[in-house]
């Protein structure tokens, strides 16, 4: 057990949790201000001589009652004048400074008499000066605000604040030590390890323990989700990490560690763990903005948020949406917000890969700090690869500027004006483009930024003034959609490039496109102790490790699959093209195929297709000759409600056979469990090849020069990878029973066998007649084995 049981906490958390009071102001800020504020911040510490420090790191740790306690953070400047010296907290502001005085703003004195006490303590100075520098935004003067303190009124001070922090503090280190002793009592929540599962927990609690990453391609049935949390709650009460980061990428696959969590809490362990949703989804008041005249629950927000986390802390350890959402209503809260704040005390935070890796909404309270201790467990990583290139990515469309010029007129000369300008300046890059309509450059377009910068700062003085008007909505929104292009070219290196796009309605579309997101997700990995990164289609792993951020120290594992062989048939035909060129030669054929497919035995199956035209053209020629059988269907615009009614449908020990119609890397080819005799078999038409375009083509260009593997980067590796999840819908637990058909010419050729796994071997060749043989002996062995 860790020994390490001080609470730590950085000064402006401290300052910000003790001293917040009143509404909550989510709208609009002006986040364009606060970054030029960082700016203007750093150019005014650059332009002091040489008795100012700039960006001083503090720590602190020192005894209260019977806690340890450790404060830590960053001074923005110290000033040491003959021995005088002088703590300096620079903010910026759109305030006129004339109407700023020392009461202006209680938080920032108080960061800063924090700051004051803990140099002056550790120096041993008797008084010491506090100096509150506020800088203009729109003019870059600047206003000095300085008071003396003796070291006694300090010490009075901070020990005020930590004094109301200290029933937080104390709740915190009985919590840790209640914690740590249940975990100690937990044991492996199974009779049993599964094959390959205790194998799988052992490397992963020994990667935490190095410091390392782990990538590992587990199939379905080890247990994964267990076989990570696991060992990274023991990790935990070892002292080796302080906060796990359970990291998703669809909403469903959350639910599988809520199970894993509870299955533990029936062990005996407590933890706190807290789910965060998205904000749409949580907000009570979705027609109105975040602010207190149009939100009940952002008004006093602050004044109540508090005692709402001390209630839902004292009473509720596995924080789920429904718990959040009940708290957030009695204590009238944003429930959003609880949930942020919550975070600070959970011990494990299961969230969407965004709040981690994506820079426009990463939780800038734990990782602006440097390196931390944190695990983070990535689960089903195979979707890191596209979903980061989409987090590193950022885009603009000329007619939405034409769209906004429209709808401010020339009322706002100077917001109009930046607006015909970036307008002007899209449509000269879309004159570049060739007869396809695409122009391409390795070059950031630096001649853009001056412009877009210009937009946000008068989009920010007509968004305060214009709160009414309308097309605000119109306007924020391309407001945001700048500042996320501006925040992204911030990231802009080797591995990205600059498009235009030229749209056959002459819309224009410009992007800064992340080819390779590897360097970028290698930082992110590094602010934390340890990476745990699995999923049951991590093939080939080079590839992933490759483009996933690996490092030539990290670890990687490969575990066969648990169940018996014998409970599956993976059948190939290979008599059948599916190329994009000849599909409609196949649609008879394959509705043939079909129908022999599912003549064995009555029950659910899905077939699963390279692209929803290829689908819905197969499903009209399959109604039409086989109109006896029931069908239902995937569909673009499914909400969650129509999601859960499609898989409905697939029912247990189902009287007629259903036959479901889906799309290779859509939403039902993974993270879908229809376990035992809801899915009785899987048809897998063609090899899954993203759709032939320009961004594909790019990409395969550039790994073309670093690797020479551009066509399997980003053709044959990401379809094979859906192939692979759609196929491991059939066999969900031991007692799964069911049939693979793979329909393509290409999946008996080398450069695809070499990306089987091995539990697929031996696979059966077959046709008309043989699949029909094949299938009849396959039920009858089960038929034969339940008898």
């Amino acid at each position: 057990m860790s020994n390490n049981k001080e609470i730590r906490i950085s000064v402006r958390n401290l300052v910000e949790f003790i001293l917040r009071s009143g509404d909550l102001n989510a709208g609009f800020t002006g986040s364009g201000r606060a970054l030029e504020g960082t700016k203007i911040h750093q150019r005014i510490q650059r332009s002091k001589g040489k008795e100012y420090s700039s960006e001083v790191f503090l720590k602190y740790t020192f005894d209260y009652k019977d806690i340890t306690m450790t404060l830590e953070g960053r001074a923005d400047g110290i000033i040491n004048v003959n021995g005088e010296i002088t703590i300096d907290e620079i903010k910026s502001t759109t305030m006129p400074l004339e109407n700023i005085d020392e009461e202006y703003n209680p938080l920032h004195f108080a960061q800063a008499k924090c700051y004051a006490y803990i140099y002056a303590k550790q120096q041993k100075l008797q008084y010491i000066n506090v100096q509150l520098t506020y800088v203009s935004v729109d003019t870059e003067e600047t206003k000095e605000i300085v008071e003396t303190y003796t070291v006694e009124e300090l010490e009075e001070f901070f020990y005020e604040i930590i004094d109301k922090y200290f029933m937080w503090a104390d709740f915190n280190k009985k919590w840790l030590d209640e914690r740590d002793e249940s975990i100690g009592t937990v044991n492996f929540p199974f009779k049993n390890y599964r094959k390959g599962q205790r194998e799988m927990a052992v490397s992963v609690y020994g990667t935490i323990r190095d410091g390392k990453n782990i990538f590992i391609n587990a199939p379905t049935g080890i247990g994964k989700t267990m076989s990570t949390i696991f060992p990274t709650v023991k990790a935990m009460r070892e002292g080796l990490t302080s906060k796990i980061f359970y990291l998703t990428a669809k909403t469903i696959t959350s639910t599988v560690a809520l199970e894993a969590f509870n299955k533990m809490v029936e062990q005996g362990l407590k933890l706190k763990v807290v789910f965060i949703t998205a904000k749409e989804k949580l907000c009570f008041c979705k027609d109105s903005s975040c602010n207190p005249e149009q939100c009940e629950y952002a008004k006093g927000h602050y004044n109540r948020i508090n005692q709402a986390l001390m209630d839902v802390l004292k009473n509720e350890n596995i924080i789920t949406r429904e718990s959040l959402v009940k708290y957030a209503e009695e204590y009238k809260v944003c429930p959003f917000e609880f949930a942020l704040d919550l975070t600070l005390w959970a011990d494990c935070v299961v969230c969407d890969y965004n709040y981690v890796f994506d820079p426009r909404v990463y939780l800038k309270r734990f990782f602006d700090t440097g390196k931390t201790d944190y695990v983070f467990l990535i689960d089903e990583a195979h979707n890191l690869v596209d979903r980061g290139r989409e987090m590193y990515s950022a885009e603009l469309y000329k007619s939405k500027f034409n769209n906004g010029k429209e709808l401010i007129k020339k009322g706002t000369s100077k917001i109009y004006k930046a607006l015909a300008n970036i307008n002007r300046e899209i449509l000269q890059l879309g004159e570049k483009c060739d007869e396809n309509g695409y122009y391409l450059q390795e070059e950031e377009p630096d001649e853009m930024y001056p412009y877009l910068r210009s937009f946000v700062k008068e989009g920010e003085e007509w968004l305060k003034e214009n709160e009414n008007r309308e097309g605000y909505d119109e306007v924020l929104d391309l407001y945001f959609e700048v500042m996320a292009f501006l925040r992204i070219s911030e990231y802009y290196r080797k591995g990205f490039v600059t498009y235009v796009e030229k749209s056959k309605d002459g819309d224009v579309k410009l992007k800064l496109f992340c080819l390779d997101p590897s360097t970028l997700l290698k930082d992110s990995l590094s602010m934390g102790r340890a990476g745990v990164l699995f999923s049951a289609t991590l093939t080939p792993m080079d590839y992933f490790k490759e483009v996933l951020g690996g490092s030539e120290g990290d670890y990687q594992m490969r575990l066969e699959s648990p169940f018996n062989k014998e409970n599956r048939t993976i059948m190939v035909s290979s008599n059948i093209s599916t190329k994009y060129k000849v599909r409609e030669k196949s649609y008879e054929k394959i509705t043939d195929y079909i129908n022999i497919f599912i003549s064995g035995k009555i029950g659910n199956y899905m077939v699963f297709f390279p692209s929803y035209t290829y689908m819905q053209n197969v499903k009209e020629v399959f109604e039409e000759k086989y109109s006896e059988i029931n069908t239902t269907a995937q569909s673009t615009d499914m909400n969650e409600e129509d999601r859960e009614e499609f898989l409905l449908q697939f029912k247990e020990d189902a009287e007629e056979t259903l036959v479901g119609f889906a799309v290779l890397g859509g939403i039902f080819s993974e993270g879908v469990d229809l376990k035992g005799d809801r899915l009785l078999g899987a048809v897998i038409v063609g090899v899954g090849l993203p759709q032939i375009c320009f961004e594909r083509d790019i990409i395969m260009d550039y790994f073309n020069e670093e690797n020479g593997k551009g066509y399997d980067y980003s053709y044959t590796y990401p379809g094979m990878n859906k192939v692979l999840q759609a196929a491991g819908r059939v066999i969900r637990s031991e007692e799964d029973k069911g049939l693979i058909l793979l329909i393509d010419e290409r999946f008996v050729t080398s450069n695809y066998q070499r990306l089987f796994p091995q539990e697929w071997f031996p696979y059966t060749r077959v046709m008309g007649y043989s699949l029909s043989q094949t299938i009849k002996s396959f039920w009858e062995s089960i038929d034969k084995e339940l008898k």
